[in-house]
């Protein structure tokens, strides 16, 4: 598990929604230290506060978690047809690239 890298999408998140540790900390229902210490990859979480940062700043799993996803083995896992899979990995690129493009925050 990459905790810096998802601290990291946590805090950009957090930003471009607008709030403060704070306001994610209130709404995800954990404490404001804790906020910091998940957005420096300082503390490990349960995956009931990932679901509760997710449900407050509107985003997947999946798009926090996705520099520890093991992209390859979800392909494989998962029959969705040759143009899917093309659609896919075009997609993926996009937010790989999105994702480099905006890692200043």
């Amino acid at each position: 598990m990459n905790y810096a890298e998802l601290g990291r999408r946590v805090r950009q998140q957090r930003v471009m929604a607008g709030m403060t540790q704070e306001e994610l900390a209130e709404r995800s229902g954990i404490s404001c230290s804790f906020v910091g210490h998940i957005e420096r990859g300082e503390k490990k979480f349960s995956i009931g506060t990932l679901v509760g940062l997710c449900n407050a700043m509107g985003v997947t799993p999946n798009y926090l978690l996705q520099d520890s996803l093991n992209v390859e083995v979800l392909n494989s896992s998962v029959d969705v047809g040759r143009e899917n899979k093309e659609l896919f990995d075009d997609m993926m690129a996009l937010l790989h690239e999105h994702s480099r493009k905006n890692r200043n925050y």
